[in-house]
Protein backbone atom coordinates (compact mmCIF):
# COMPACT_ATOMS: atom_id res chain seq x y z
CA UNK A 1 0.00 0.00 0.00
CA UNK A 2 1.52 3.33 -0.79
CA UNK A 3 2.03 6.01 1.33
CA UNK A 4 -0.23 8.76 2.05
CA UNK A 5 1.21 11.87 0.87
CA UNK A 6 2.00 14.45 3.36
CA UNK A 7 -0.65 17.56 3.37
CA UNK A 8 1.54 20.69 3.32
CA UNK A 9 0.57 24.47 2.95
CA UNK A 10 1.91 27.39 2.47
CA UNK A 11 2.17 29.56 5.52
CA UNK A 12 1.94 27.10 8.19
CA UNK A 13 4.34 25.45 11.16
CA UNK A 14 4.44 21.92 11.60
CA UNK A 15 5.27 20.36 14.87
CA UNK A 16 7.69 17.22 13.64
CA UNK A 17 9.05 14.24 15.54
CA UNK A 18 11.43 11.51 14.68
CA UNK A 19 12.15 8.86 17.01
CA UNK A 20 15.44 6.68 17.54
CA UNK A 21 14.79 3.20 15.83
CA UNK A 22 13.47 0.44 18.09
CA UNK A 23 12.21 3.48 20.27
CA UNK A 24 16.23 3.20 21.97
CA UNK A 25 17.63 5.64 24.20
CA UNK A 26 20.36 6.70 22.04
CA UNK A 27 19.98 10.37 22.93
CA UNK A 28 20.82 10.09 26.73
CA UNK A 29 24.70 11.40 26.02
CA UNK A 30 25.81 15.47 26.45
CA UNK A 31 28.02 14.40 23.16
CA UNK A 32 24.99 13.77 20.45
CA UNK A 33 22.94 16.80 22.07
CA UNK A 34 25.45 18.59 21.06
CA UNK A 35 25.63 17.31 17.76
CA UNK A 36 22.27 17.40 17.34
CA UNK A 37 22.69 21.04 17.67
CA UNK A 38 25.05 21.52 15.35
CA UNK A 39 22.88 20.20 12.56
CA UNK A 40 20.23 21.68 13.54
CA UNK A 41 22.34 25.31 12.81
CA UNK A 42 23.50 23.78 9.75
CA UNK A 43 20.47 22.89 8.37
CA UNK A 44 19.03 26.54 9.10
CA UNK A 45 21.70 27.56 7.21
CA UNK A 46 20.91 25.65 4.36
CA UNK A 47 17.46 25.88 4.15
CA UNK A 48 16.64 29.17 5.88
CA UNK A 49 13.61 27.45 8.05
CA UNK A 50 12.54 29.28 11.04
CA UNK A 51 12.82 27.01 14.13
CA UNK A 52 9.99 27.82 16.93
CA UNK A 53 11.34 25.07 19.81
CA UNK A 54 12.46 22.54 19.86
CA UNK A 55 12.77 19.08 22.36
CA UNK A 56 15.09 16.75 22.48
CA UNK A 57 14.57 13.73 24.88
CA UNK A 58 15.91 10.73 25.37
CA UNK A 59 15.14 8.78 22.69
CA UNK A 60 12.83 11.12 20.10
CA UNK A 61 12.64 14.26 19.17
CA UNK A 62 10.01 17.29 19.14
CA UNK A 63 10.46 20.46 16.30
CA UNK A 64 8.38 23.65 15.71
CA UNK A 65 9.05 24.88 12.27
CA UNK A 66 8.09 26.72 9.67
CA UNK A 67 9.50 25.93 6.17
CA UNK A 68 9.80 28.78 3.57
CA UNK A 69 7.97 26.94 1.28
CA UNK A 70 5.77 24.30 2.11
CA UNK A 71 7.63 21.41 0.14
CA UNK A 72 11.05 21.81 1.57
CA UNK A 73 9.91 20.00 4.79
CA UNK A 74 10.29 16.65 3.84
CA UNK A 75 14.37 18.05 1.92
CA UNK A 76 14.83 19.70 5.86
CA UNK A 77 13.56 16.58 7.81
CA UNK A 78 15.51 14.24 5.23
CA UNK A 79 18.84 15.98 5.32
CA UNK A 80 18.71 16.74 9.11
CA UNK A 81 17.90 12.76 9.67
CA UNK A 82 20.76 11.28 7.29
CA UNK A 83 23.16 13.92 8.94
CA UNK A 84 22.52 13.44 12.41
CA UNK A 85 22.03 9.03 11.69
CA UNK A 86 25.50 9.28 9.78
CA UNK A 87 27.15 11.52 13.33
CA UNK A 88 25.31 9.40 15.67
CA UNK A 89 26.50 5.87 13.85
CA UNK A 90 30.13 6.85 14.06
CA UNK A 91 30.05 8.71 17.65
CA UNK A 92 28.17 5.16 18.79
CA UNK A 93 30.06 2.79 16.54
CA UNK A 94 26.77 1.36 15.23
CA UNK A 95 25.56 0.81 12.01
CA UNK A 96 22.30 0.51 10.53
CA UNK A 97 19.10 2.89 10.69
CA UNK A 98 19.28 5.17 13.29
CA UNK A 99 15.74 6.84 13.46
CA UNK A 100 12.65 4.97 13.27
CA UNK A 101 10.62 4.86 10.06
CA UNK A 102 9.11 8.07 8.91
CA UNK A 103 8.89 11.37 10.96
CA UNK A 104 5.92 12.30 12.16
CA UNK A 105 4.10 16.07 11.11
CA UNK A 106 1.19 17.53 11.75
CA UNK A 107 0.34 21.56 10.60
CA UNK A 108 -1.55 24.38 11.84
CA UNK A 109 -1.84 27.59 10.52
CA UNK A 110 1.24 30.03 11.53
CA UNK A 111 -1.54 32.56 12.90
CA UNK A 112 -2.66 30.06 15.08
CA UNK A 113 -1.70 30.78 18.02
CA UNK A 114 -3.92 28.51 20.24
CA UNK A 115 -2.61 25.69 18.53
CA UNK A 116 0.66 26.98 18.49
CA UNK A 117 0.69 26.51 22.64
CA UNK A 118 -1.56 23.33 22.53
CA UNK A 119 1.46 21.79 20.62
CA UNK A 120 4.72 23.33 23.03
CA UNK A 121 2.12 21.92 25.73
CA UNK A 122 3.06 17.83 24.37
CA UNK A 123 6.87 18.82 24.27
Amino acid sequence: MPRTPRDLKPNYCYHVTVRCNNREFKLIRHECREVFLYALKQAIEKFKFKLYALCIMSNHVHYLLEPAQPEELPRIMHWLNWYTAMCFNRMLNRTGHFWEKRYHSSGFEKNDYQRALTVLKQF
